[in-house]
């Protein structure tokens, strides 16, 4: 198992194909594995990088770890570990936080940033206050949750997709119970990304429960070069319920940045 001891843990990352680099960010109801439908077509050009969260598939978190704290740390250290000066970044939910938070904090590091169906702890009252309403008005724990991370009608139109994902999901057997308000509790200044003009694409189901699409939209607007995109009949994971269009979407976004 490709296994790595850094800041603390073993961490568990896959690399494929060759190219540019492109780092591939899972949200809570995934793992590296949730990238499946992506990742064949990504590798065709890019060199993709994908890894569990600490806490996630199988990358273990300390004893009275810090969770998403050192989300970006480990991100930087694998990126290291694998002698990459600079990657572009596509963060999924969970992942979104991961992903802003290192493009903020190494800007020169990152060639390029697809924030998907994430608020990305992005430092704005109004995008505060718009995802607090939303976590007031969702009852009970991460499993709970993610029972609104796909359309409403995914279940009844692609049955055995939608089994896979929540097979995939249990998989994750050692989430803190803490995540959610930990991870909320975390906040990315976006004056970097502009201040770099980092390329940058926000991306959203247009049924998207939990990133709705017009808190997407507001924080494109706080980024003023960014581009934004919505994919009809989709909900809060494009990438997996619309691979084919969330593979050509970021494809062309990068292209369109330089980058492959």
């Amino acid at each position: 198992m490709p296994l790595t001891r850094l800041n603390g843990i073993e961490l568990y990352y896959e690399v494929h194909g060759e190219g540019p680099a492109l780092v591939l960010a899972h949200g809570g109801g995934g793992s590296h594995l949730s990238w499946w439908q992506n990742v064949p077509t990504l590798a065709k050009r890019y060199r993709c990088v994908t890894f569990d969260h600490r806490g996630f598939g199988a990358s273990r978190d300390a004893a009275d770890g810090p969770g998403p704290n050192a989300f970006v740390e480990d991100l930087r250290q694998l990126l290291d570990h694998l002698g990459i000066e600079r990657a572009a970044l596509a963060g999924q939910s969970m992942g979104g936080w991961t992903v802003l938070g290192f493009a903020t904090r190494f800007p020169e590091r990152a060639s390029a940033l697809a924030l998907c169906d994430t608020t990305a702890g992005m430092d704005d009252p109004q995008v505060i206050r718009e995802q607090s309403k939303l976590r007031e008005s969702s009852k009970g724990g991460l499993a709970q949750i993610l029972t609104r991370a796909y359309a409403p009608d995914f279940p009844a139109r692609e049955p055995a997709r939608c089994f896979l994902y929540q097979q995939i999901s249990g998989l994750n057997a050692n989430v803190p119970a803490n995540l959610l308000p930990v991870l909320m509790s975390l906040r990315h200044n976006v004056e970097p990304i502009i201040r770099h003009r980092i390329p940058t694409m926000l991306l959203v189901g247009e049924l998207d429960a939990l990133a709705p699409m017009p808190v997407m939209k507001l924080m494109a607007q706080r980024i003023p070069h960014a581009r934004f995109v919505a994919i009809p009949g989709a909900g809060h994971s494009v990438y997996y319920e619309r691979p084919e269009e969330f593979n050509r979407e970021l494809g062309d976004f990068l292209s369109a940045a330089g980058v492959g």
